[in-house]
């Protein structure tokens, strides 16, 4: 009986195939891919590799398909968003904590691949994803080495920190060493990013517009450019809720909650909270909003937050009209 199910689970009879619009979810793993066709009912598992992506073509080159929806799993979903693209199949990147939590609102509590590739077939149906072009790959360089970066900043701090509190003299020494090495891979690493960003037109222009901006400085520009890449394609509400900047309302009945941030990517937030610093201070329009939040009793952290909105939906509209930032536009 198993072996025909699985021989029966390979075939799809007429009627099936003729469905108008197919959904397809896959869950991504570093060596395979659990795919499920709804509402045909096909699942399969293919290789993680260009052989098995193939495999996976000439299956959905039998359906019309709508949107094949991906849970996005660091590196390991790019190949698949790659080569699915490039074939015309549209696809979308869902975030996992979305899809965990369509599945439970669904009252599925269980987890294992093929149910996972089953309920995103279903999100992709039920929430008219929105289809996710594949990152330039220069991008994903620039995302790689800010991310070496910022890691390297990290452990330099930690090691700044250790230096300070340690009281033998031979730990100080050998902390002092291992301080200076991570300060010349860190001065690497930037020149890197530099010469990464030069070397396409198209991303060394947005960096340009990026540093017209008082208080947005190279390593801030660098990593809005990495982790922010649809700036100028977004609105500024959008852009706003994609860097987890964007106030969320907690009303119930009558009661009207504290709005606050939450969600967005972290990376981004961390890139403008320095740049935000310096533009509260040098930015004469954010310097005079800072200062009118906090003469309004704002506290500073949450007059800070606002310039930060501010800055990445300034940067948002710069780069969408390609122009350098002005003191006083036309």
């Amino acid at each position: 009986m198993m072996g025909s199910k699985s021989r029966m689970q390979g075939k799809v009879s007429p009627e099936r195939s003729a469905c108008d619009r197919v959904y397809v979810g896959v869950d991504v793993c570093k060596e395979w891919l659990d795919v499920y066709l709804h509402p045909v009912g096909l699942s399969l598992r293919v290789a993680n590799t260009p052989t098995g992506l193939k495999r996976l073509k000439r299956e959905l080159a039998r359906h019309a398909i709508a949107c094949v929806a991906v849970e996005a799993t660091g590196k390991f979903h790019r190949l698949t968003q790659r080569h699915l693209h490039a074939a015309g199949i549209p696809v979308a990147v869902v975030n996992p904590l979305r899809s965990r939590l369509f599945c439970e609102a669904s009252g599925q509590l269980a987890k294992t691949d093929a149910i996972d590739a089953r309920l995103l077939a279903v999100m992709a149906e039920s929430l008219n994803l929105r289809v996710t072009p594949p990152t330039p790959e220069i991008v994903e360089d620039l995302q790689e080495l800010v991310r070496a970066r910022a890691a390297a900043v990290a452990d330099r701090t930690a090691l700044i920190n250790q230096r300070a509190a340690a009281r033998l003299g031979a730990v100080k020494a050998e902390l002092g060493r291992r301080i200076r090495a991570l300060e010349g891979s860190i001065a690497r690493l930037e020149q890197e990013i530099e010469a990464t960003i030069a070397r396409d037109l198209a991303l060394a222009r947005r960096f340009e517009i990026l540093l017209s901006i008082p208080g947005v400085g190279p390593v801030a520009a660098a990593g809005l450019l990495a982790d922010l890449a649809e700036m100028g394609t977004r609105s500024g509400k959008e852009i706003a809720s994609l860097s987890g900047l964007a106030p969320v309302a907690c009303d119930s009945g009558e009661a009207k909650g504290q709005r606050h941030i939450r969600g967005g990517r972290a990376h981004v937030r961390t890139a403008i909270y320095f740049a935000a610093l310096s533009a509260a201070r040098y930015n004469p329009h954010l310097a005079r909003v800072y200062r009118r939040l906090l003469a309004a009793g704002k506290k500073p952290k949450v007059a800070l937050t606002a310039v930060m909105r501010k800055l990445v939906v300034l940067a948002n509209a710069l780069l969408r009209d390609n122009r350098i930032w002005q003191a006083n536009p036309a």
